[in-house]
């Protein structure tokens, strides 16, 4: 049984969705659900993500920067990420006497053979490529468009895809009796945008925008978004009636930013009947959104809950998603059966005590032509290149909202930080799979 030494671990991943798009950051959309846990928990109002999913996902899963398995894992990749037998949290955590399952979005791998079922997850359910169509489930055309598998077996299932994750989740938990870790990635709020119609009707007489196409498109998104915060209170349900939610860490954060519209094309890559959405998420009051360096494409709204152990606030400490693992493994007794080449920390000091995280820089690949580092208040992105009349400084301590750029008020500053990104270049690519090409 879970103890407070070996507490259940309960991770909750959303798609796509943006700082501005909780009711606790002042959103018109309603998440209650999400608004209770960042109540009682504690609010991390600076952890990053990557800029899209891929990235994130692998970032979290191996406490690693998704540059060192190649470039192809630093933007959404349907070919492998992980070589054979990787250890990942979910492999550690297994090792330590976990049962361990995923409910939702993979997108590391999106061919059976490489799913879940390989990297540690006991049990796995949902689409292992990316975002799907919520009502067929099919990814995007082509080889990977049948997607949505048990256990790394192709199935096909009625529902509407947030439902059937935290049906199949809950079901899952019920039958728990051994510490678990339980990873939800949602495919919600990801395109295409579809919800159920009691979900439509909660917004059917609000008004939010004077353009009729961009009213309707948004009440669709604030309708997929809370339905996905009510399957996020189902799970939290669930953990109460089986006596578990004081024995349970849960965490919650989103993959990226949120777009603010997506054109036709955007979605009519997906099978089923598909439109234009011209108004989505928003990131506000950060700058940028999805697959973009900016704040608001890569911090996302995030917290933590221990009930009964995790007093509620706030944290302001920069941290990232690849702490994640070192700081899980090392919480539970848990010791990798290698030695680790994290690039994340133990962040547990910074939640529980407010400690600062000393001497440590943040690292972004994206594409493997935008990068960025983040070192203590100061941000630099810039190019493949690395000049520094190509590259941006921030100083995110002072100007959250990046709306003074100082490259040239603060030249030593540029140079010592393009070093930085430069060093951590060179350890991308160490743990690539040799069957993929980047």
């Amino acid at each position: 049984m879970p103890t407070k030494d070996k507490p259940n671990i309960l991770f909750i991943l959303a798609d796509d969705l943006g700082w501005g798009d909780v009711s606790y950051h002042s959103s018109t959309i309603r998440t209650p659900a999400i608004d209770r846990l960042a109540e009682s928990g504690i609010q991390l109002n600076q952890h990053y993500v990557c800029p899209m999913c891929t990235p994130t996902r692998v970032s979290l899963l191996t406490g690693r920067h998704p540059g060192r398995f190649g470039r192809h894992a630093t933007t959404p990749s349907n070919p492998p990420v992980l070589p054979d037998g990787y250890e990942t949290l979910a492999t550690s955590l297994k090792h330590c006497g976990y049962d361990t399952g995923l409910f939702g979005k993979w997108h590391l791998g999106s061919s059976p053979q490489f799913g879940p079922n390989h990297f540690g997850f006991n049990a796995s359910y949902g689409s292992l490529a990316g975002g799907v169509d919520p009502y067929n489930h099919h990814y995007k055309r082509g080889q990977y468009s049948r997607t949505w598998h048990r256990n790394c077996e192709l199935v096909e299932e009625p529902g509407h895809v947030t439902d059937l994750i935290v049906c199949e989740a809950n079901q899952w938990l019920e039958t728990k009796t051994e510490p678990w870790f339980c990873y939800v990635p949602f495919t919600a709020v990801h395109v295409p945008i579809k919800a159920p119609q009691s979900w439509l009707d909660q917004y059917e007489f609000e008004a939010y925008d004077d353009d009729p196409l961009r009213d309707r498109s948004f009440k669709k998104y604030a309708a997929y978004t809370s339905q996905m915060d009510y399957a996020v209170g189902q799970l939290v349900e669930t953990l109460e009636c089986l006596n578990q939610r004081d024995n349970t860490i849960i965490i919650f954060s989103s993959d990226n930013g949120a777009i603010s519209r997506a054109p036709l094309h955007a979605s009519d890559q997906y099978p089923g009947w598909q439109e234009e959405m011209p108004r989505l998420g928003s990131n506000k009051p950060f700058r940028g959104q999805k697959a973009q360096l900016y704040e608001g494409g890569i911090r996302t709204p995030t917290l933590i809950d221990w009930r009964g152990v995790l007093p509620s606030g706030i944290c302001h400490h920069p941290m990232h998603i690849v702490d994640w693992m070192p700081t899980l493994t090392k919480l539970v007794g848990c010791v990798p059966s290698h030695d680790p080449q994290w690039d994340g920390v133990d962040i547990w000091p910074a939640i529980t005590k407010g400690e600062a995280i000393e001497s440590r820089s943040i690292f972004w690949n994206f594409k493997g032509t935008q990068f960025g580092i983040r070192y203590h208040d100061w941000k630099l992105t810039t190019t493949d290149e690395m000049r520094p009349e190509n590259s941006e400084l921030y100083n995110i301590g002072i100007d959250p909202y990046e709306t003074e750029e100082l490259s040239k008020e603060y030249p030593e500053i540029v140079r010592q930080l393009l070093e930085l990104v430069a060093e951590e270049r060179r350890l991308d690519g160490t743990s690539q799979r040799h069957d993929v090409k980047s």
